[in-house]
């Protein structure tokens, strides 16, 4: 049978999601507790990849087996073997065709900045202390809303067909300390919200205006847009699928 494991990681100790021979990553990491557990490989399959370094609060990869495991008596023996970094959170039977990648329909991301030093976070979010309009970052952030061509904050070399994106949300809300970015579409380009947040702190110093910053959109160079932050401050934090593919 085929199931959906939503996973939450802390993705400082790994080199992304993706598996690698040279390299600790979370996949590799979840092949290699199922494959001990059931005794033999088992290769899983994600709803997407993360850098190295960025967090995870709500993700989803796919296995097929056996019928007759028992789903909870699994969730718990998967997550005594997993180290404390990483944790499943349910388990579910899914249709036989369902597919944790391409039956996505949404993803969402969030970016964490906060303003006064502090030791606790350095791990999950990023240190600015420039002060920032929030306000006309929210500005700037309205033009990526609807379907655009993203290759703008896209890696250069980077294996697509497309770089076409629907962003149905982009939004800053600053409370304290904390300033959080959230942004939800229903695919991303590798590395486009770390530049996406890079430029929009951009907007936010006044080194660009918002006209400079539809420019950029509209001129699909990488080159134009601004640097792309740390991942230490970035999750993601959904991935949405259509109801009917649950069993």
């Amino acid at each position: 049978m085929r199931l959906f494991f939503e996973v939450a990681y802390k993705g400082t100790d790994y080199h992304g999601w993706q598996a690698q021979k040279n390299g600790v990553t979370v996949q590799g990491t979840i092949e290699d507790c199922l494959s001990t557990i059931l005794r033999k490989p088992v290769p899983i399959v994600g709803s997407g990849r993360t850098d190295a370094g960025v967090h995870c609060k709500q993700q989803y990869f796919h296995a097929d087996l056996p019928d007759d495991i028992i789903l909870e008596d699994l969730r718990y023996k998967v997550n005594s073997f997993l180290p404390n970094t990483i944790v499943i959170r349910s388990v579910k039977k899914v249709r036989e065709e369902a597919h944790a990648r391409f039956d996505a329909i949404s993803r969402g991301y969030e970016y964490i900045i906060f303003t006064e030093k502090n030791p606790f976070k350095l791990d999950t979010a990023l240190f600015h202390y420039k002060a920032l309009d929030i306000e006309t970052m929210n500005k700037a952030s309205s033009l990526l809303l609807g379907r655009h061509d993203f290759e703008s904050f896209s890696r250069v070399k980077t294996d697509v067909n497309t770089f076409f994106c629907t962003i149905e949300k982009a939004e800053w809300k600053k409370k304290d300390n904390t300033i959080t970015f959230r942004i939800f579409a229903d695919r991303f380009l590798r590395g486009m919200v770390r530049s996406i947040v890079g430029t929009l702190l951009d907007v936010g110093e006044h080194k660009i205006s918002l006209d400079d910053f539809r420019a950029i959109i509209e001129s699909r160079d990488r080159r134009n847009a601004g640097k792309s932050v740390a991942a230490t401050g970035l999750f993601l934090i959904s991935v949405e699928y259509p109801k009917e593919i649950f069993l």
